[in-house]
């Protein structure tokens, strides 16, 4: 999938798109339109990133930007002390379906085991 086909590049392009909760100069936050969980969202780099298999030293800062933010959104939604699960799906085995990387938060009710 090229960017120009990406739904998460449009959005990080719209400074004014209507689903972002959250938006700085990295990031941006969506609620998942698929919710496995009360609470799901979705934490999305604005740079086109098709997954980990291209990340490389030069990302390293956005990768910790998006944990940084999942957090904050964790606290927003008042389930940091009751926990919450991040989630980073890698490739099409794992069940990524936007070739877009991508970090889930999912919380609100007690999560089943991964394994």
């Amino acid at each position: 999938m090229t960017t120009k086909q990406c739904i998460f590049c449009s959005m990080a392009k719209d400074p004014v798109h209507p689903s972002p909760i959250y938006r700085d100069d990295r990031v941006f936050v969506v609620k998942d339109i698929k919710p496995k969980a009360p609470v799901h969202l979705l934490i999305i780099p604005n740079m086109h990133l098709n997954s980990l298999a291209y990340i490389g030293p030069g990302q390293v800062p956005i990768m910790g930007h998006m944990f940084v933010v999942a957090e904050e959104m964790a606290r927003r939604e008042g389930v940091t002390l009751s926990g919450f699960r991040l989630s980073l799906n890698q490739g099409q085995d794992s069940g990524q379906e936007i070739d877009h990387l991508h970090l889930h938060l999912l919380a609100g009710r007690r999560l089943q085991g991964m394994g």
